[in-house]
């Protein structure tokens, strides 16, 4: 008897396996309209994948807790709580996810703390991969803890290695006015943009020509922090033209993917454009130097909290009113290069 459509199949395997019988559910479909399917578990017997099968539809989240892998939970997990985190962040745990690669097969409740920490100790890559590979565990922890997988959640005791962040250093007046005289090549017109608003890369990429307003003279932008979203930011006096030369489109600087994903490939994209500028700074200086340039300036401390995004320490201080943009611009307005 065939399964309703949406039901979900058993398929056997090719080659010689111990447990050739796989359950399976449609967890979404391709551009091109393929289905794209979820394991819930491997067996022996064709009858036991069946089974298998009706439990899912019985209790979609009752799947085979005692031998569920990291993999079968990490897809569970991705399927149904990574839709609450937004696309940048989701993206940036499927790709530590892959540095687990070792522990994917194994049944998610055998796995103890110490192969875990091996995980992050043996990646040869940066401190904040390392630490977002230590939030995939947390969040798959907490998923199996959800579903009564396990009892102990070993990811509160993961450690990432201490390193000393590395030290910051800002863009001198020289650098900048440098990178004035070079406008026009790939990249500067972003990054003299980040030096006078202090927007983040990913805030430069999702800012919309919508969300600007040319004859109020500021922006709407922000993500990451509650205090960060749905900020105001003034345009700086000079840059303003090289803002008018932008609009027109969807997003002021816009950039070509066919990724579904477009802010991490929009931020892939400008980091490879960066590295052949050769600035000897990272892009996360230009915000480091806008702040540092605001201070020195003497600008209001909590008017650049709220064009940074940054929580301010003061009470009622995150409601925005004509008072206060006028403020934001007065501050924005002694910055200098």
């Amino acid at each position: 008897m065939r399964n309703p459509n949406g039901y979900g199949s058993v398929v056997k395997l090719s080659g010689n396996r111990r447990r050739p019988y796989m359950a399976r559910v449609t967890s979404g479909w391709t551009d091109d309209g393929r289905q794209i399917y979820q394991s819930l578990g491997y067996f022996e017997r064709k009858e036991d994948a069946l089974v298998c099968l009706a439990n899912y539809h019985a209790e979609p989240y009752n799947i085979d807790d005692r031998n569920v892998t990291m993999a079968e939970l990490y897809a569970l997990w991705k399927e149904t709580k990574a839709k609450r985190l937004s696309p940048s962040l989701a993206a940036t745990l499927a790709s530590a996810y892959k540095h687990c690669a070792d522990l994917h097969p194994l049944p998610y409740r055998t796995i103890k703390a110490w192969q875990m920490q091996k995980c992050i100790d043996d990646c040869p890559l940066s401190r904040s991969t390392k630490t977002n590979i230590r939030n995939v565990f947390w969040h798959l922890d907490r998923f199996a803890y959800e579903l009564d997988i396990t009892s102990k959640r070993w990811s509160d005791v993961l450690e990432v290695d201490g390193a000393e962040p590395k030290e910051k250093t800002i863009f001198t007046d020289e650098e900048v006015r440098g990178f004035w005289k070079r406008q026009g090549e790939p990249g500067v017109d972003e990054l003299l943009f980040m030096l006078y608003t202090g927007m983040r890369i990913s805030e430069v990429f999702l800012l919309k020509c919508e969300d600007i307003d040319l004859e109020q003279g500021t922006m709407r932008c922000g993500v990451k922090t509650t205090a960060g979203k749905n900020r105001l930011v003034p345009i700086h006096d000079q840059i303003r033209p090289l803002v008018e030369r932008h609009m027109g489109g969807e997003y002021l600087f816009a950039v070509e993917t066919k990724s579904k994903n477009y802010i991490v490939a929009a931020v892939h994209q400008y980091r490879k454009i960066w590295d052949n500028l050769k600035t000897g700074h990272s892009p996360h200086e230009c915000r480091h130097t806008f702040r540092s340039k605001l201070d020195s300036a003497g600008a209001n401390p909590v008017a650049i909290d709220r064009i940074m995004g940054h929580k301010s320490q003061g009470t009622g201080e995150r409601v925005y009113t004509h008072k206060t943009v006028k403020e934001l611009r007065d501050a924005i307005s002694l910055l200098e290069y």
